[in-house]
């Protein structure tokens, strides 16, 4: 490991003796350029919520989105984070993180302004919902494409004794991007208070959703500059060297080495190699375990996690901010709320836990925990939803996003990012988190009608059984703590040329 050891260093300073979740300012700044993608991420899908509620007062006078179309909506992003995903970590690995860093934020950011100009007062209320969802998708593009991105670059820089804690720390930028989405909200509301509730004005909900998702533009263009400039990790520029193309059995003589090679720029070689060594590497069950492990626990992860929280509707009802009482600022005020409430309880301290305890614990403790956990909650939530009281079924909510969080929500983002080689990982990583936004997609599409038919307990129960089904899928991963997955190909392809000698 020495020869990768001193290269990830590169943003240690000599930090080896403090514990891993001190940060170096370089490490610092990093984090910062890398975690705002995941500050949007949350914010942007978890703010359709209340937005979906505000749009309800503006086109259809306080009367539901009809159902299909507000399933859309609310998928609407995840649905092109699953596009964002397969192209950027692809692109990523074939062409380079530098090449390809920061065009996802620009996404982002013509998305979010095209999403503030849905023209309210002259296009139909149904037509209103398509137009927002059309670029809710793109918007979802750029969001889905900032998971392999985002990871790459951190893990290609991080040091191994650190490399959990900084993804970690990565991700819980989702934790505040709902906390802040749902403070924003309440400020907003508070705002307007004067105008909707004591002039009576609903109409002017219409500001209120606006203003909310275009302060998601002032991080995006903060942090723009930075990704667009961030020079290329010698580690990247080492996965690419000529050597590391001898995937197809250890064979020296393959199309893409020797004579070849001699007649191909860089740029083309790597282009017309990547995808087939792809193919290579992972036709070898070893690996193609991995990609199912990490992939399959995603999805599993997803379709309970955004099954509870793309539906926050229902826990709202439980707890009694369903704002479903009042005038129509006071329900949405009274919504809001209850948003703040759940995301203080259980979001922002569960990602803590485990920046705190990834290098201590292991990955794969804190995944089979976390799902065991979620599955507990979750079956006590499913087996006493109509009967529990208040209180207890906040605890219990609490306890359940805890344990989403201070387990498989943070490790199946890290995993990807740690158990594949740098040459795979964007791509891999982007495969991994595609698969768990597919889980997402199903959620927020069946979950309400199937709600309706078979009664939300039952989904519940459903929600029990991914959980379980995902501690299960872990056990085909290894510990990723101090593996260093560049060293182990190297390893592999050494043997093989052994092998092949003989």
């Amino acid at each position: 490991m020495s020869r990768h050891g001193s290269n990830l260093a590169s943003f240690e300073n000599g930090g080896d003796t403090k514990p891993a979740f001190y940060l170096t300012g370089a490490e610092a700044k990093l984090l910062s350029i890398a975690g705002v993608g995941f500050f949007l991420d949350a914010y942007d899908l978890f703010v359709i919520n209340p937005v979906a509620t505000m749009l309800q007062y503006r086109l259809y006078g306080g009367e539901p989105i009809p159902a299909g179309l507000q399933g859309v909506l609310k998928a609407g992003a995840n649905i092109g984070s699953v596009i964002g995903q397969f192209a950027f970590g692809y692109l990523a690995d074939a062409l380079g993180r530098k090449a390809i860093y920061g065009k996802e934020l620009m996404l982002i950011i013509f998305a979010t302004i095209m999403c503030l100009t849905v023209p309210t007062g002259s296009l139909k209320p149904d037509s209103c919902i398509i137009y927002l969802t059309v670029f809710r998708i793109i918007l979802g593009i750029g969001v889905g494409g900032d998971y392999p991105m985002s990871s790459s670059v951190t893990s290609d820089r991080a040091s191994l004794r650190k490399r959990g804690t900084m993804l970690a720390y990565v991700f819980a930028n989702q934790g505040w991007g709902s906390l802040v989405g749902s403070l924003v909200t309440l400020v907003t509301l508070a705002a307007y208070k004067h105008a909707m509730n004591d002039e009576g004005k609903t109409s002017k909900v219409d500001g209120v959703w606006r203003i909310v998702v275009g302060i998601s533009l002032i991080p995006a263009f903060g942090t723009l500059y930075q990704r667009l400039t961030l020079p290329e990790a010698k580690r990247y520029e080492e996965s690419q060297a000529p050597t590391a193309m001898e995937l197809e059995h250890g064979n020296p003589s393959s199309e893409f080495t020797g004579s070849k090679m001699e007649h191909l720029e860089p740029e083309e070689v790597k282009k017309e190699a990547h995808f087939k060594e792809f193919l290579i590497y992972f036709s070898e069950w070893r690996h193609l375990k991995l990609l199912i492990g990490t992939s399959v626990c995603w999805l599993l992860l997803d379709v309970a996690f955004y099954g509870i929280n793309l539906n926050q509707n229902v826990v709202l009802q439980q707890i009694g901010f369903d704002g479903s009482t009042g005038t129509p600022w006071e329900k949405l005020f009274r919504i809001s709320t209850g948003n703040i409430i759940i995301t203080v309880l259980g979001f922002v301290p569960g990602y803590y836990a485990t920046v705190l305890t990834i290098e201590l614990l292991g990955r794969k403790v804190i995944q089979i925990q976390g799902f065991i956990m979620a599955a507990v909650f979750l079956a006590i939530l499913a087996a006493k939803f109509h009967t529990l009281s208040k209180p207890a079924f906040i605890v219990c909510f609490a306890f359940l996003q805890f344990f989403f969080n201070f387990g498989a929500n943070t490790t199946t983002y890290c995993y990807p990012a740690e158990v594949f080689p740098t040459k795979f990982k964007a791509f891999a990583h982007g495969l991994s988190a595609a698969a768990g936004k597919a889980g997402a997609i199903i959620s927020a599409l069946v979950f309400n009608s199937l709600s309706t038919k078979i009664g939300t307990d039952k989904v519940l129960w459903i929600f029990v059984g991914c959980c379980i089904a995902g501690a299960f899928f872990t056990l085909l991963l290894p510990e990723v703590r101090g593996r260093d997955p560049d060293e182990v190909l190297a390893h592999e392809m050494a043997e093989e040329r052994r092998h092949m000698h003989r």
